[in-house]
């Protein structure tokens, strides 16, 4: 092993502040970095998992862990006969850290899709979540320091840009000027006239300001992919996890983006097996997916995190979660199969990956011809589905 290797793990922040971290410790050698995740105790347990093959992997190297694991885990972390050492969530990103000197950090490697943290943190304390332990509270790049990483990412060879956060909606309650996520992409969609392409992770849909949803509905050049922080179809359960919003608060938000945007594609995150989570509630859970026609579907087991008010309260058995986990991801599977073959036909502008594949606006995953340069826009007619993949 010669350069620094970053693994990481979670979220979409967890992979652009690990992206990031590669161009950081680019001139580094003999380390390997784990980027930790701990928003399950199935996380904490692939983390745990990712360090030991991390050191078999490259028995002689310095390893150091990051991440909310890093914290929220810290001491069982820092137990671990593998690592060498552990680099705080909230220093991740400052060379300071990993003792680099600024001057010494190359330019970014050139990607075609750039994932750009303009939010870390949150100030909402949803009962089954540990994330605030790892991230703090809310905070946002500033509107100008956003534009020079996005100007920074275009001149890097990005055509597509997502703007990525832990509570991405919340962008700008902390700041003085007291804008929304909207005012934030209706400025660089301004500023970067030469941006095709601009998608956003998963967003709270009770935050989603109306600037944001005419931009969503409407804009072109914002992708028609909208990925929900969902959590729950049942009001009950989601009033017990502390959410802000009710099912048909989700319902009606979906139903006016498909009028005003019929292609428009519906991810979401949610939680299977919540304590206290009866059959009936299950039941509601695995009808919303169908009612609002869920195509891309994070599925959660539920698992109690330390010091959350969910791991006092009455847990269900494993088997049940699983169960019902299962339940959801096959409906989910159901809902995806009809929305593919629905796109087969229709001319779609892919971005093209290294890997021989790209993405369409909706997010669907198209195989591209051979020889496709990768950050290209190609249009793509799909005939075929296989194994998932639009051909």
């Amino acid at each position: 092993m010669t350069a620094a290797q970053v693994i990481s793990l979670g979220c979409r922040l967890n992979l652009a502040e690990s992206a990031r971290m590669r161009d950081l410790l680019a001139q580094e050698r003999e380390l390997v970095v784990v980027n930790s995740c701990a928003v399950t105790a199935e996380a904490v347990r692939q983390t745990r998992q990712a360090i030991r093959k991390a050191r078999r992997d490259h028995p002689g190297a310095r390893l150091l862990v990051t991440g909310c694991a890093a914290d929220i885990e810290r001491d069982q972390i820092a137990l671990m006969p593998e690592v060498d050492g552990l680099i705080a969530n909230a220093d991740k990103l400052d060379p300071r850290a990993w003792n680099v000197a600024r001057a010494s950090i190359p330019a970014p490697r050139r990607h075609t899709r750039a994932f750009i943290p303009v939010q870390n943190g949150c100030d909402h304390a949803c009962t089954f979540c540990v994330i605030p332990q790892g991230r703090g509270a809310s905070r946002s790049l500033t509107v100008d320091d956003v534009r020079r990483e996005v100007a920074r990412s275009l001149d890097n060879g990005a055509q597509e840009v997502v703007l990525t956060g832990v509570d991405l909606t919340s962008w700008g309650s902390d700041l003085e000027t007291g804008q929304r996520l909207g005012q934030l992409v209706a400025a660089l969609l301004d500023s970067f006239p030469e941006l095709p392409r601009l998608r956003l992770s998963s967003v709270d849909g009770i935050e989603i300001d109306p600037l944001l949803f005419e931009l969503l509905a409407g804009e072109k050049r914002v992708m028609p992919h909208v990925h929900l922080s969902l959590q729950h179809g049942s009001d009950l359960i989601l009033k017990r996890m502390k959410r802000r919003h009710l099912r048909a608060d989700a319902l009606r938000l979906v139903r006016d983006l498909r009028q005003r945007r019929p292609d428009i594609a519906i991810g979401a995150d949610l939680i299977a097996g919540f304590p206290t989570e009866s059959d009936t509630h299950h039941r509601e859970n695995l009808s919303i997916i169908a009612e609002l026609g869920v195509v891309h579907g994070h599925v959660f087991p539920y698992s109690p995190r330390p010091g959350t008010p969910a791991a006092r309260m009455p847990q269900l058995p494993a088997n049940t979660i699983r169960h019902r986990a299962a339940e959801l991801r096959a409906a989910v599977a159901l809902q995806r199969a009809q929305w593919l073959g629905g796109l087969l036909g229709k001319p779609l502008a892919v971005l093209a990956e290294k890997d021989g594949t790209g993405y369409s606006p909706e997010y669907a995953r198209v195989a591209v011809p051979q020889g496709t340069a990768a950050g290209s826009i190609v249009t793509i007619t799909p005939t075929g589905i296989e194994q998932g993949l639009l051909a």
